[in-house]
């Protein structure tokens, strides 16, 4: 596929919002006709562009769920580990995210859950299972500071 133009990165901005939006409303947002828009996103998905669909799943309670974040350090950085370690990841829903890294670990996952003793469950269930895996760091987070309202502060009067 040639470069993507405005009208593509367009296309694209409104799909990552919500892509199951209609062909006809994003046509109409992007001023093409639904026939030229849906052949633009059908050439996007054909070169690689677009690889895929997914839907964003929310936690049952968001208010009562621990962020945990953990980093993965891996014995080896070949290709094989690599791919052995995200295929078994992809196999855990409690794994709700996990990106490859640079720096100190190799990956960084988020998993969510209920309180402590839900984790040391999937500490011992998955994350130790998990291949090539030598080193595990886990941090809980406090709060999603850009989930949240800002405090307001009182100010002492003096």
């Amino acid at each position: 596929m040639a470069a993507l133009d405005a009208i593509d990165r367009n296309i694209l901005r409104l799909l990552r919002l919500d892509a199951r939006r209609s062909n006809a409303s994003l046509a109409a947002d992007v001023g093409l006709s639904p026939s030229a828009c849906l052949r633009r996103i059908r050439l996007m998905e054909q070169s690689g562009v677009i690889r895929g669909y997914t839907a964003l799943v929310e936690s049952a309670n968001v208010e009562t769920t621990i962020a945990v974040i953990i980093n993965i350090t891996l014995e080896r950085q070949t290709e094989d580990h690599l791919d052995r370690f995200e295929a078994a990841v992809r196999k855990h829903p409690e794994i709700r995210e996990c990106f490859l890294m640079t720096g100190g670990s190799d990956y960084l996952l988020r998993v969510e859950v209920a309180n402590a003793d839900e984790f040391e469950r999937i500490h011992k269930e998955i994350l130790s299972t998990l291949p090539g895996v030598s080193r595990i760091h886990s941090s809980f987070a406090i709060r999603n500071v850009l989930a949240t309202k800002p405090k307001t502060r009182r100010r002492n009067k003096c």
